[in-house]
């Protein structure tokens, strides 16, 4: 009997566990060996020892300095372990977007028994093996570890700074985005930036800068797409699946789609005023994003949280061709203040998010904006990107 090791014990690893008969779990919050509900051996991370395990298969989050990672001998990912399975494979990745593009694709194909699952929150071993259809949202995370799977289509937005200090670098991370593309066979589809098509691939590359080269490419007539900015591109990607797959164009369709809230939700307050909660802006590029979309109005920018470190010159450079205010929150908000001071751009310091819509509210009116996008991480101050879009709205929504 296989001796399988499950490196983490999250939403993944327990839903691998099922696909065993002698699996243990191991994992660095786990202090004292138990045995859960379910039955399943749970031991803390030091005690793994690879002569006693046939098969490790990590939580993708667990990072390549791990000990456990470090010590495995047999290490697949979730998604190799799942490799030969039928479903055709969507596998969809790119710093920012990526949940909104698989959720569009999703929309247009669950006519043709398509099931979404990945990053997006369902595990692989939840899903379907006899469906139609997997569409993935794939992490950086589970890229790097994945040697034997590959998709028959593969769907990569831009890559822009993320996860460095999990991956050692950018050049690491753009790596792993990349890696697909050298085990696809002749006969798969991808697409991706421009600035990638050299990489090295037998796949049919079809590469892209904006939503005019996927219109283009697909013949969609862009004036009947509702959707604005980064949005356009998801649907087009999307919608690219679609022409592919079943040679349909449905606008009606794709228009009908709703975007999930957190990313660029716009809010009417009691006097008309609009409010945007960008709050799973957690990077730069999304809120270069954000800002764009935005451009030709006053812009109150509420900015800051965990930046991880990243290096923010490039959002400061872009937010000087801006007409815009500057409302610093978040461990990072005296960093933030001494950039825009630097860069000559009006900023003002805030105690907390509560405290910048207060001094916001005072200012805004129906000809401007007020946009919370804060290229960074909520964990110095909030549970999740989430906690603090929903903790953004129920202030706007207690205004006067």
């Amino acid at each position: 009997m296989k001796r399988v090791s499950l490196f983490g014990y999250g939403n993944t690893t327990k839903a691998l566990a099922k696909e065993f008969d002698n699996v243990v779990f191991y994992d660095d919050k786990c202090h004292k060996p138990f045995v859960d509900e379910n039955g399943y051996k749970v031991k803390p991370s030091y005690e793994f020892n690879p002569n006693y395990s046939d098969l490790e298969i990590p939580s993708p989050g667990i990072a390549p300095s791990n000990l456990l990672i470090q010590k495995a001998k047999n290490l697949i990912s979730e998604y190799d372990y799942f490799a030969n399975t039928t479903p055709l494979k969507v596998w969809i990745s790119g710093t920012n977007g990526k949940t909104t593009t698989t959720q569009m694709m999703h929309h247009l194909l669950k006519d043709k028994d398509a099931e979404i699952g990945g990053n997006i929150g369902n595990a692989l071993a939840t899903l379907n093996k006899q469906s139609a259809i997997w569409l993935l949202e794939t992490s950086s995370f589970t890229l790097h570890y994945t040697n034997k799977a590959t998709p028959n289509i593969y769907i990569l937005l831009p890559i822009t700074p993320d996860h460095l200090s999990w991956h050692g670098s950018m050049q690491e991370y753009t790596n792993a985005k990349l890696k697909p593309l050298t085990f696809m066979k002749e006969g798969d589809i991808a697409l991706i930036p421009k600035e990638f098509v050299n990489t090295p691939s037998d796949a049919l590359v079809i590469g892209y800068d904006n939503a005019k080269d996927l219109a283009d490419y697909f013949s969609i007539e862009l004036d009947k797409i509702d959707f604005e900015g980064a949005f356009l591109v998801d649907a087009l990607l999307a919608m690219a699946i679609d022409k592919i797959l079943f040679d349909r164009i449905d606008y009606a369709k794709i228009n009908s789609f709703k975007v999930e809230a957190h990313r660029q939700e716009e809010i009417t307050d009691a006097k008309g005023r609009v409010w945007v909660n960008d709050s799973k802006a957690t990077n730069i590029d999304a809120t270069l994003v954000a800002l764009k979309r935005y451009a030709k109005k006053k812009i109150f920018l509420i900015l800051g949280g965990d930046d991880k470190g990243v290096d923010l010159t490039p959002l400061f450079e872009s937010m000087k061709n801006y007409n815009l205010t500057l409302f610093t929150i978040g461990s990072n908000k005296e960093k933030l203040f001494k950039l825009a001071q630097d860069f000559s751009i009006e900023a003002i310091v805030c105690q907390n998010l509560e405290d910048s819509i207060k001094k916001i509210d005072s200012l805004l009116d129906t000809k401007s904006i007020a946009l919370l996008s804060p290229a960074a991480a909520s964990l110095d101050e909030f549970n999740s990107y989430a906690h603090r879009g929903d903790v953004f709205k129920d202030k706007i929504q207690s205004l006067s």
